[in-house]
Order: C-alpha cells, then structure tokens, then sequence
C-alpha cells in the first residue's frame, strides 16, 4: 500500500530542479504515507469494505453508507473519511480532518507514555570471597535501587573449585534477602544457572492509606439554659 500511494504521488508531483529528493511536496508526501502506514489506518479510496457506519464531524451518524457515497460526502465537506474502527460489523469511518486526528493520536500517546512508570532491573554482583565491607557496599546499592522504584538482579558466580562450595554462595544471597528487609520483596528466590547463583528482588508495595475514623457529629443547637427567675427591686428606704 505504501508503495503503490508513493507511486501515485511521483506521477503526480514534478520534480525539482535538483530531482526527486529536492522537492519538498515530495517528501512531505513520504513522510504523509509512512506515518499512515505505520498507524495502519485506512483513509478515503483505501477503504475496502462494502459498507460503512458512517459517523460526522459533529458525532452525529449518518447511518450504514457504501464507502464511494461517504466519500462524496466528506469532500464536499472539505474533510477526509477516516476507518477508525476496522473491525466492527460494518467498519466503523469517521469524517474528519486526517492530519488533526494524527496530530492528536500522537499526543495521547506521548502523554500515555509520560505517565507509564518504566521499571529497569539493575543488577549486584557478589562473589564468594566477598569482604564485609564490600558487602555492605553492594547491600546499600540494592536498597536504593528498591527505593527508587528499579527490580534488583543480585548475582554470585563461583569460579573453579569454588562450586564445591555452593552453599556459601546461598548464605550469602539470602542474607542479603534479611538484609533488605521492608524494602524489597523476592520475585524469584536464589536459583542456579550454569556457574551463577541469582535472585530477583521487586521493591515493595507501599500500604494504601487507612481512612480516618468517623468523628461523630456535633449537636447543632446546644440545649438552652432554664429560665431564670427575676428577682424583685429592693423598695427604697
């Protein structure tokens, strides 16, 4: 499709001075049919659906219309007829201006992507002969990482005749398991691949703030006082 569009597009547009690739119109016809190949989108002639739903600018339907006469009605309209839902009975099409609803697919999606949080896993590696020092080191890494929000690949590989003595290598991952402690929780405990023992560690799920208790309601009038009795002038002496 996008090979047959650049095609109909070269005859139709001359060429520069300096050849094809000098004229601007032909490279924004390019770039036009690249970006709606890549969303995959049908627009105009390229609906191939006996019939469509047809739905106008404003929302309102148009009803179930052969694609040739939402056509016509979309360019008297000055507008393009959109497929925007390919696998509906009958498709789906919408007159609407194409390169607005790129635009604003496009910027949906960026701000899509801004609100997704990306998790990397950043890996530790230990080694059986590890020092205190080092350790601690290495553990204060992971909690960080954990704190950050980033998946923690703690990794121990033994070396010659160091696999004699695996079961070094597991007290030292699973200290640093008790180590970590609330800040982390194991996705896969420690496990051997090959010559390397590893464990993954996911941060932990923050608790969901416990609602307040109820405070009960105040009285809204207070009880009013009993009346006090008058007392009698003193008479004049």
């Amino acid at each position: 499709m996008l090979y047959s569009g650049c095609v109909r597009a070269r005859f139709a547009v001359r060429p520069g001075p300096r050849g094809w690739a000098a004229n601007p119109l032909w490279r924004s016809t390019i770039a036009f049919d690249k970006r709606s190949a890549k969303s995959f989108i049908r627009i105009n002639d390229r609906i191939r659906a006996r019939e469509i739903r047809v739905i106008d600018e404003n929302g309102e339907q148009l009803g179930i219309l052969p694609p040739f006469e939402a056509l016509k009605i979309a360019r008297e309209r000055g507008l393009d007829l959109v497929e925007v839902s390919p696998n509906a009975v009958p498709p789906v099409c919408r007159i609407q201006d194409y390169g607005r609803f790129l635009y604003e697919k496009e910027k949906s999606e960026r701000a899509a992507r801004k609100k997704q949080k990306v998790i990397s896993i950043k890996e530790v590696k230990f080694s059986v002969t590890v020092d205190e020092h080092d350790y601690q080191t290495k553990k204060n890494q992971a909690v960080r990482f954990l704190t950050e929000g980033d998946k923690v690949k703690a990794s121990l590989r033994f070396r010659g005749r160091q696999m004699a003595h695996r079961d070094l290598g597991y007290k030292i991952i699973n200290r640093l398991i008790q180590d970590i402690g609330e800040a982390g929780s194991v996705e896969f405990m420690p496990r051997m691949e090959g010559t390397i023992l590893h464990a993954i560690l996911a941060p932990s799920k923050k608790d969901a703030p416990k609602p307040k208790p109820a405070q009960p309601a105040q009285p809204a009038q207070q009880q009013a006082a009993p009346p006090q009795t008058p007392t009698p002038p003193t008479p004049a002496q």
